[in-house]
């Protein structure tokens, strides 16, 4: 399975995803700019943490127009798996391929320190290796990681079991404390905890490579 991971202008994480599947899951992985107008030969995509440029304006809301995104879009609805962790997810709201919006963090502080997630759904692409209920442990870092939506979005991602992650204390003040979505076909999924960064023991954990783990089975049962 090969992973592309999207690097934009400012991209911080970029080389954390990289490691994560190419040295704790064994799989091949390149670097994608952010003005490439193509993914290349890969099997699922990466938009990592950190910054993109813009970010000033609102998370995301420039790096949405770089010309890689268009090659996301088209990978994405051609059923290709997408990963969008916490800058990353923001883009992905931003572009569209996620509903609702992320926003200030309740008490409008930057936050970095490990949490709990409970793993919502074990029926997608990015969670299949969990089990429903299991309690991971990722680290966040992040400023603007609330999830917001209206109340029928959050009612939609309730009852199409669309939650793949929820916090435990919630940290951030996120609706429902929602961690982490997926798309309605199930093959798009954003989140704010980091799951590149909890890939082996001297991270302080290695649940984070359940996400990854999942992508590599789900692109071996295709």
């Amino acid at each position: 399975m090969k992973f592309g991971v999207i690097v934009f202008p400012g991209s911080n994480c970029d080389h954390d995803a990289f490691y994560a599947v190419s040295a704790n899951l064994g799989q091949p992985a390149e670097f994608i700019w952010h003005d490439s107008s193509t993914l290349g030969a890969v099997d699922a995509v990466i938009l990592p943490g950190g910054f993109a440029y813009g970010d000033y304006l609102r998370c995301g809301a420039i790096a949405k127009f770089s010309p890689v995104m268009k090659a996301v879009r088209r990978f994405a609805s051609d059923g290709g798996l997408v990963l969008g962790v916490c800058n990353g997810f923001q883009i992905l709201v931003e572009a569209g391929l996620l509903p609702g919006a992320l926003i200030r963090n309740r008490g409008l502080k930057f936050i970095c320190r490990e949490v709990r997630l409970t793993v919502e759904t074990a029926d997608s692409p990015f969670t299949s290796a969990a089990q429903k209920g299991q309690i991971l442990r990722m680290p966040i870092a992040h400023g603007e990681g609330c999830y917001f939506a209206d109340e029928r979005t959050l009612d939609e991602l309730e009852a199409e079991d669309r939650i793949a992650f929820r916090y435990h204390g919630n940290p951030n003040g996120s609706l429902r404390d929602i961690a982490g979505i997926l798309s309605r076909e199930r093959n798009v999924m954003g989140m704010m905890p980091h799951p590149e960064r909890a890939t082996e023991p001297l991270m302080g954990s290695s649940d984070g490579l359940t996400v990854f783990q999942s992508m590599l089975r789900a692109a071996v049962r295709v």
